[in-house]
């Protein structure tokens, strides 16, 4: 059995690591961080081409995409007591309601924004020296007025826990301890640009391998981590598999998690064990179901590397 990932693991890194910057950190991360719920009885969400929302009139094809629109078993809690520190958010209002509530979104609607939001403040609230990555990369059916107040939601919450964007290699966790920031925002909408607290998203790339084949996969992530070296920027490797609707034929009792998600863990985490952390290395790393596998333990042992290279080679 995997050893349990302190929750204050951030807290409890040395001089050595919590001097340098975020970006050259290892850093676990979750994919579709909110897909631990999704309502099977919402309507189909403007993420999904305008045929699945047709077809979602049968019930079956709702029972269907709640299947394949899971990406993790624990909650934000949960994943954050194991160790996860960036989070993967898609949010989108819900035309079938009046008013400005934001909701998170996977094929199917999830819980709100503002209880997923207040459920990683009372984490952080316990636990001061802990930083995380919100990571807004997508919006559907999002008006003026529900960026406004997704804005205001998140100045509401965390307050002063909010960091202001600043050049990236600046960003370690020993600066944003003395000024008692933990939330890192990145905004993937011009809209950045009007908030001091909102990342632009260009500061946290994250390239999609877009496939089936975790050997393609791999070969997309060591490619994308051969570019990182030119770009200032934190970086996310997405070491997840995704399904073509022939998977989901394939697949369709069995689900993500049995189909793709069992098998080849595996393989990404011997990938994962094999990196080293740094300007040319990982840094962010995210999966599905971080809970199968020592993901979170394996990616943050990582960071034990960049101690070696500051160890003196013993004197003869």
């Amino acid at each position: 059995m995997a050893e349990k990932v302190p929750a204050d693991w951030m807290g409890s890194l040395g001089p050595g690591l919590s001097a340098l910057p975020l970006a050259n950190l290892a850093i676990p991360g979750s994919h579709d961080s909110f897909s631990f719920w999704v309502d099977e009885e919402s309507p189909i969400g403007a993420d999904q081409a305008a045929s699945v929302r047709r077809l979602a009139r049968i019930a079956l094809v709702k029972k269907l995409i709640k299947k394949w629109s899971v990406t993790q078993s624990l909650t934000f809690k949960e994943q954050l007591e194991s160790g996860i520190r960036y989070f993967d958010l898609r949010v989108s209002s819900r035309a079938d309601e009046a008013g400005e509530e934001i909701y998170f979104l996977h094929g199917l609607f999830g819980m709100k924004v503002r209880d997923g939001l207040t459920a990683i403040n009372t984490f952080l609230r316990h636990h001061g020296r802990e930083v995380v990555f919100l990571d807004f990369n997508h919006f559907y059916a999002m008006t003026h007025g529900h960026h406004t107040r997704l804005i205001d939601m998140l100045q509401e919450i965390f307050g002063s826990k909010l960091g202001t964007a600043e050049h990236v290699e600046n960003v370690t966790l020993q600066s944003l301890w003395k000024k008692g920031v933990q939330v890192l925002v990145f905004y993937h909408s011009g809209l950045s640009r009007e908030c001091a607290f909102l990342w632009p998203g260009r500061t946290m790339p994250a390239p999609w391998a877009n496939t089936t084949s975790v050997q393609e996969l791999l070969r997309f992530l060591e490619s994308a981590l051969s570019e990182r070296s030119k770009l200032s920027t934190f970086h996310v490797s997405q070491a997840i598999l995704t399904p073509r609707l022939h998977t989901v034929l394939r697949g369709f009792k069995a689900g993500l998690k049995d189909t793709l998600v069992h098998r080849n863990l595996p393989i990404i985490l011997s990938w994962i064990k094999s990196q080293k952390p740094g300007i040319k290395g990982v840094n962010i790393i995210t999966s599905d179901f971080v809970e199968l596998v020592d993901f979170a333990e394996a990616v943050i042992g990582l960071n034990n590397l960049l101690l070696e290279d500051e160890t003196p080679t013993a004197q003869s």
